[in-house]
């Protein structure tokens, strides 16, 4: 099921009974009527949820350089199946409102192409990695290169998960954003000849990075003011910038400094199952903070056999000391996974 919205035409496009298009509905309608400020809420996957004002001129911006960068244009359809409650979401339909792309809104979920009907040939989607993978395990390769762009976000894209998508056709990008930046403000090609392995700012960003490596940003998209983040990057050019890891995903074992991002990294180089997983820590007596691994399964994960895999790739400090396992992970509200949340119900 999925509810169609047409910009030019939604002042008189009655409202529509199901609670979650409505939501997208109303949104729009008052775009259309002129409202110059809305408050979001953040995701909650870095901390706890707080609520972001935000202008109308940001939201503008960000749609207009998203557009400019991706050459979208006015007639497009484009499929929003991010939560609309939040920026990801929001921000498709700022962007079909803006730019005149008539809108499919589906109800988030693992697969979101099978809400629309296969004669509907969509041109732009916004994914996360976990509908991606699910759609490309559904064999739905082809249908998805009927797209002229896709963008996916929210989440670290898995070696595995990108190299399906250098099999892709359709121009497949990763973005870099959150909610106090309206959304994406730097892009990264994932397949094709132009593929790489850095992001580069849309026009009229600027950045820089504090004492400790961490980004800070500035642009239209911000108010002109600077936003500080805990992402630590290395910078290419001025305009390059390569992601790290989080600061606040540094942890300190025995007094050696652990990013978690770089144990997650090596294993998905050699990792070919399906099942989620993250490092972690627990508290430890001697250690102060011991490395761990959870994974998202009801079968047992060699701890000796992953070990082997990463002596090679990792330094022996960075080599996780236990594994735990657990049915589901916990999630935001976004679909993102909440790390402390999963840790805090593990078994």
């Amino acid at each position: 099921m999925y509810f169609k919205i047409i910009p030019q035409d939604i002042l008189e496009t009655p409202p529509p009974s199901d609670a979650y298009f409505r939501q997208a509905w109303e949104f729009c309608r008052l775009w259309a009527l002129g409202e110059q400020a809305f408050v979001l809420h953040t995701s909650g996957s870095t901390g706890v949820p707080k609520p972001i004002s935000l202008l109308r001129t940001q939201m503008q911006a960000s749609a207009q350089l998203t557009q400019q960068a991706l050459e979208l244009k006015s007639g497009y359809k484009a499929l929003v199946c991010l939560n609309v409650a939040y920026i990801a979401g929001i921000m498709m339909l700022v962007r079909g409102m803006e730019i005149g792309m008539e809108m499919y809104v589906v109800a988030p979920s693992s697969s979101p192409l099978d809400a629309i009907p296969e004669e509907i040939n969509l041109d732009f989607g916004a994914f996360v990695p976990l509908q991606l993978q699910t759609m490309l395990a559904a064999n739905q390769k082809k249908r998805l290169n009927t797209f002229q762009t896709i963008i996916v976000g929210g989440a670290a894209v898995s070696p595995s998960l990108l190299s399906q998508i250098h099999e892709l056709e359709v121009p497949v990008y990763s973005t870099y954003g959150m909610t106090e930046t309206v959304s994406h403000i730097a892009l990264k090609r994932l397949n094709g000849t132009s593929a790489s392995g850095f992001y580069e700012l849309l026009e009229g960003i600027d950045i820089g990075v504090d004492t400790r490596g961490c980004l800070k940003i500035c642009g239209s998209v911000t108010n002109h003011e600077w936003i500080q983040t805990n992402d630590v990057v290395e910078l290419k050019t001025p305009r390059v910038f390569g992601m790290i890891g989080r600061a606040d995903n540094i942890i300190n074992s025995g007094g050696l400094k652990i990013q978690l991002e770089k144990v997650e990294q090596a294993i998905g180089s050699f990792w070919e199952g399906t099942e989620r997983y993250f490092a972690w820590w627990k508290p430890d007596e001697r250690l102060g903070q011991k490395l761990i691994l959870i994974f998202e399964t009801t079968q047992e994960v060699s701890l000796d056999w992953i070990k082997t895999r990463l002596n090679a790739l990792l330094k022996p400090y960075e080599i996780p000391k236990e594994i735990w396992t657990i049915e589901k992970f916990a999630e935001t509200p976004t679909g993102k996974v909440d790390k402390q949340a999963t840790f805090a119900i593990l078994p």
